[in-house]
């Protein structure tokens, strides 16, 4: 397993344990397929991917789990042009997507900037905020190529 898999899980298990949740071992496995697939999986995508490492995990407990992770500022679900929402991992708090409208691409982007809107958004609205999800929509760069 890469380093930063092992960072990412050992973060997310310390937010479920900072938050008085056991890292049971259906949850283990769940966390490690979300991890190993970058977050991008349907609620469907993942229990199939689960039950195909670990065949006792049950459905449900996936998208227990799923609620769960979401309550927690960890994941967050994505409508991307489907009916089912693709659960994305906010990494410290935050995913960013270039989608194109054309083609459909998503290009994930891995910088922030910004950090300064939640102080912003805070001290005018009094909101405290946990995390963000960013889309920009655009072209990406083979779109414009053969507009041209």
């Amino acid at each position: 397993m890469k380093t930063n898999t092992t960072g990412k899980l050992n973060g997310i298990h310390r937010i479920l344990q900072d938050n008085g949740y056991r890292l049971t071992a259906a949850r283990q496995v769940i966390l490690g397929v979300l991890v190993r697939n970058g977050g991008h999986l349907t609620a469907d995508g993942l229990a199939d991917l689960v039950r195909e490492e670990s065949p006792r995990v049950g459905r449900m407990t996936v998208y227990r789990t799923l609620d769960l992770l979401c309550q927690l500022s960890v994941l967050r679900p994505v409508y991307q042009g489907s009916a089912a929402a693709h659960y994305v991992l906010l990494h410290d708090g935050h995913h960013h997507h270039l989608v194109c409208s054309n083609c459909g691409i998503v290009i994930e982007l891995e910088e922030c900037v910004l950090d300064d809107v939640g102080g912003v958004v805070n001290e005018r609205y009094q909101f405290q905020v946990m995390g963000h999800l960013l889309e920009f929509y655009g072209f990406c760069v083979s779109c414009q190529a053969a507009d041209s």
